[in-house]
């Protein structure tokens, strides 16, 4: 029998029809749909921006760089929640390198996946793309996995991989930069001069790590501001890069303003120019730049880590 047909019939037909060893595999699919929830996908760009990028690494406990062997369309029962003018595939594809996966995977695996026509109203060719997949292991199922999220699929690039891995290796560096989890105290000391004085953030981190921020206002000269993750302000600190882990945790972690009870021991007039010295840094951090599901910075209190 032709194993495209298997999948686009109801699992429930596919009993009578099947030989033990397809039924298991039928099972495994109908045992996938059930963990499917977030495992639309389509075929992204060739590349995404850093944050979006993390935030799918951060999110796949597998990762893996895999060619596509087989893509057979599903319909009706299996196909329920496909947004319209989509179309839902069952892939199987061969693993070519696992970027992060502490448990291995086998050497081919299978999942569900949604993608969008083009702009000529063409389904993408999906059978020999080689593709970058951010997943998790299905329970009891070897060999199935389910994407983290609608766009889990990523074309694989030099650039894509590249960021892949170097994002990857970033997260579990040993000097890799805390999760940001809200701010602190924040101070302001006026100078001598009019216009001078400095500003200090201090921010909260998932491990306890120090973290703060520090704004240098001096007459006639551009402010300058500098992040250290120690106790010790460095006078060498200097900004992130942007598009590093660091600059991400910042970017992406940090609240709009600081919260009132960050300045409450502030004089009115200080709290002010610390406001100011806070937007300074946001301002020169620029967007998180998310477009995968908006900036969602919050608005206060830092409570998003990142």
């Amino acid at each position: 029998m032709n194993p495209a047909v298997r999948l686009v019939l109801p699992v429930a037909a596919l009993a009578a029809l099947l030989p033990n060893s397809a039924m298991i595999r039928a099972q495994n699919l109908d045992r996938a749909n059930q963990y499917a929830g977030v495992a639309s996908a389509p075929m992204a760009p060739p590349t995404i921006g850093y944050a979006d990028m993390t935030d799918l690494i951060l999110d796949a406990p597998v990762i893996a760089d895999a060619t596509i062997r087989s893509a057979s369309r599903l319909k009706g029962a299996d196909a329920a929640s496909v947004p319209p003018g989509w179309a839902r595939f069952y892939v199987e594809a061969d693993v070519t390198a696992l970027v992060r996966g502490a448990g291995g995977i086998p050497p081919r695996i299978g999942y569900l996946v949604d993608v969008a026509p083009d702009t000529n109203g063409d389904l993408p060719r999906l059978k020999k793309a080689r593709v970058l997949v951010f997943a998790r292991p299905v329970p009891g199922t070897p060999g199935q996995i389910q994407l983290v999220a609608r766009d889990a699929q990523l074309p694989w690039t030099p650039g894509n991989d590249a960021r892949v891995r170097q994002i990857a290796r970033d997260l579990v560096a040993a000097d890799a930069p805390p999760v940001i989890t809200g701010i602190g105290n924040a101070f302001h000391v006026p100078g001598a001069l009019p216009g001078e004085g400095e500003t200090q953030v201090f921010l909260t981190t998932a491990n306890g790590a120090p973290v703060s921020l520090s704004v240098l206002r001096r007459p006639g000269e551009q402010p300058r501001w500098a992040v250290a993750l120690s106790e010790i302000v460095d006078e060498a600190a200097a900004p992130p890069a942007r598009d590093t882990l660091l600059w991400y945790r910042l970017a992406c972690g940090l609240p709009h303003m600081l919260p009132a009870r960050s300045t409450a021991s502030l004089a009115p007039s200080d709290a002010t120019l610390a406001q100011e010295d806070y937007r300074f840094v946001l301002d020169a951090l620029g967007p998180c730049g998310r477009r995968r599901g908006g900036d969602t910075r919050p608005l206060s209190g830092g409570d998003a880590p990142m």
